[in-house]
């Protein structure tokens, strides 16, 4: 596993020695604020921080910041600068593909608004990317590893073909509040970001090594790593299903192996930084239940 490693660069480059004479002019004239932005070239190359200035208008988030950014392309010391790449898709907190790290907390940037940011700190906006994701560019990172856990703990109801089963069992009023609130789970890494024991995970292709087997290589890795609490209580959501439950065992045992729900430390900083606030520590404690019940079930069943 190789970390990242993260470079100041001087003063003419936006860094932490610039000038913050503009973001002085935000204060008394409202017209300009700062944004500083660490900025990555390619997977596993040295990062550097890039300073902006970007004209203030009412009502813009930090998408319309950085479309700003964009059409300019010009740092705020005048250098013609490549546009900064970052993941979008629907602006309304739903698709979960937006998530960085902005003034230091894990959100959305479609819903992080620029007021309320300069109303916190008036100095100017940083933004990075996830630091437990392998960046990609800029503020793009690899998810890759979010979507192997859900593979892991099988998170869908699978589908043997398209034929007409007819009616499935029926959900109990019961049920659907339980699945609802776990339901709305939009896979943006929120909660892997904020947690302690998710650490990042990140290696570089060996000489000769083909694509095929780097990616093998590397969604071995990612499968032992810790699943985090969007994972488990994806797993349990489809537990509770009425026709996801005949999996049920298939996700505990995926549960209790390498870099399950053991590795929770419950630190509980995923339910403080959840955009759709689901309760995540709940289910997670009803994970560590089911997964006890199932263990000494399967000791007695032998």
């Amino acid at each position: 596993m190789n970390t990242t490693a993260t470079q100041t660069k001087s003063t003419a480059h936006g860094g932490v020695g610039a000038s913050t004479a503009h973001s002085e002019g935000h204060a008394q004239g409202g017209k300009t604020f700062d944004v500083r932005i660490l900025r990555q070239d390619g997977p596993g190359e040295t990062s550097y921080w890039e300073r902006h200035r970007v004209e203030h208008e009412p009502d813009m988030n930090v998408i319309s910041v950085l479309q700003k950014i964009a059409a300019v392309a010009r740092a705020a010391d005048g250098r013609g600068v490549a546009p900064v790449a970052w993941d979008c898709n629907c602006l309304e907190e739903v698709c979960g593909s937006c998530t960085m790290l902005v003034n230091g907390r894990t959100r959305m940037a479609c819903s992080a608004l620029v007021d309320k940011l300069l109303a916190e700190h008036p100095e100017g906006i940083e933004l990075r990317p996830m630091s437990k994701y392998p960046v990609v560019r800029d503020l793009v990172v690899g998810r890759q590893r979010m979507f192997e856990a859900l593979k892991k703990v099988k998170g869908w109801v699978p589908v043997d073909g398209y034929y007409d089963a007819g009616p499935g069992p029926r959900q109990s009023p019961e049920q659907q509040q339980t699945i609802y609130p776990i339901s709305e789970c939009i896979s943006c890494g929120c909660c892997m970001e904020a947690c302690p024991q998710y650490h990042k995970i990140e290696l570089s292709r060996r000489e000769g090594e083909s694509e095929e087997a780097f990616a093998a290589r590397q969604n071995s890795f990612y499968r032992r790593g810790f699943i985090g609490a969007a994972t488990i209580a994806q797993a349990m959501r489809f537990n509770y299903d009425p026709t996801g439950k005949m999996n049920a065992s298939e996700r505990l045992e995926a549960l209790m192996s390498e870099g399950g729900i053991q590795d929770c430390g419950n630190a509980q900083n995923c339910v403080a930084v959840c955009p759709k606030e689901i309760p995540l520590t709940r289910e997670i404690a009803r994970a560590g239940r089911a997964t006890t019940v199932y263990a000494i079930k399967k000791i007695f069943d032998r």
